[in-house]
């Protein structure tokens, strides 16, 4: 227990430095120096464990140890290295760290697995640099178009191409097969939630992450002078947009969990203290681990706004730009994690992730299930993020039982 608990809380701290901005937090971004550094961090780490390391052309990084028997069969773990701006120490690296960690602890004791074992540092999934997301796990599988990218560049102006290229990878190699080895991908990440805190539990048994509709809807009113037009004669979009919140909270509410209901951005216009908002656009997130349970709710809200714009004579475009299905695990991966966790005597509870990862691009493709650990406060994406190393500990011993249970029987 003493050498793993010294051996999380040094990697943890060793890896969120690489990037470690001076007010706090770690800004790590794709295929920048820092991201460079990080990756052959981890890379030197697994190489000194005995892994057999290697990049991918895109620069997913893996760590392997060969198999005795079922050479044909891998099962992998792992998750990503880069971050967002000024970040947390926890978010995707954790995940890249306990599996090293897990498998190096496999190989010392067990020696060598019956199938492979296999460390994936995918090199990005935030979409913090540049406005794609799922870039290292969705060329894994080859679903990324190049295409797509060659106009790309990040807010300083530098091209997706270019940056790619001064790290020293490229596109994928279309000609190059995809693997069809992986017999099963278990990811360990933070909740980013507070679920396992408030129900003092130490670790989550994910079986399925939340489908996502985005919208992006505008409200076009008339603005108007706030002393001389009577109440009577607004068109007033900000009032139109409080009615829709407030009704629709209200429903989302009363249907419960696990549906959740966010409007997250509002940009009232002219936004000034004496003119009547004639324009307000606002976004609206809406996600649920059941496809048929979101889409009823958001088609009924997109009525209800659409009404109470009619009656108040306001104009209403909705633009539905994200239309993402909720992406169940596998059921006999979960069951493993599962009784890994009753073997062990861990307190934990079967959950679903309402944010995105990693698994959900591999969950339709291999066999998929996740591990989570508990958030303080459930803060992410944030320099406060931070879980107690103890319920860290108690993830990667969670990880490392599971992934005996599928490469050494």
């Amino acid at each position: 227990m003493d050498r793993i608990f010294q051996d999380v809380a040094d990697n943890v701290a060793w890896l969120s430095g690489i990037g470690a901005d001076p007010t706090g937090g770690t800004t790590r971004l794709l295929y920048s120096d820092y991201w460079v550094e990080a990756q052959q961090g981890v890379k030197k780490k697994m190489d000194d464990a005995g892994f057999t390391t290697y990049f991918d052309d895109i620069g997913n990084l893996f760590g392997r140890v060969e198999g005795s028997t079922y050479k044909d069969e891998t099962i992998m773990s792992g998750s990503h290295i880069d971050t967002v701006v000024n970040g947390g120490k926890l978010d995707g690296q954790f995940g890249v760290l306990a599996a090293y960690l897990a498998i190096k602890y496999l190989k010392e004791k067990h020696g060598q697995p019956l199938r492979n074992l296999e460390v994936i540092s995918m090199a990005e999934e935030e979409g913090s640099r540049f406005p794609y997301v799922f870039w290292g796990s969705k060329n894994f599988f080859g679903l990324a178009n190049k295409e797509e990218m060659a106009d790309v560049a990040d807010f300083e102006g530098v091209k997706f191409v270019d940056a790619m290229r001064g790290a020293g990878f490229d596109f994928r190699d279309e000609t190059k097969p995809l693997r069809d080895d992986i017999k099963a991908f278990v990811e360990i990440h933070i909740e980013q939630g507070k679920v396992l805190e408030n129900e003092g539990k130490v670790v989550g048994v994910v079986n399925s992450i939340a489908g996502q509709r985005r919208y992006t809807i505008v409200l076009n009113g008339e603005s108007n002078h706030a002393g001389t037009t009577p109440m009577g004669y607004r068109k007033d979009t900000v009032y139109a947009f409080s009615k829709i919140v407030s009704q629709s909270i209200d429903k989302a509410k009363k249907l419960g969990d696990p549906l959740v209901l966010t409007f997250g951005k509002v940009e009232p216009k002219p936004n000034t203290v004496n003119v009547v908002p004639g324009e307000t656009l606002f976004t609206m997130d809406c996600r649920h681990t059941d496809e048929a349970e979101l889409h009823s709710f958001t088609q009924e809200i997109e009525q209800d706004m659409k009404t109470i714009c009619a009656e108040m004579g306001i104009d209403i475009l909705i633009d539905l730009w994200m239309d993402e299905a909720p992406v169940p695990m596998d059921p006999h991966i979960v069951s493993v994690l599962e009784g890994v966790c009753k073997k062990e005597g861990l307190n934990y509870r079967v959950m679903h992730s309402g944010a995105g990862h990693d698994s959900q691009i591999f969950a339709p493709r291999v066999p998929t299930a996740m591990f989570f650990v508990p958030s303080i406060g459930g803060i992410s994406h944030n320099p406060a993020e931070d879980t107690k190393t103890e319920d860290l500990v108690e993830g990667v011993k969670a990880l490392t039982e599971a992934l005996y249970e599928l490469a050494y029987k």
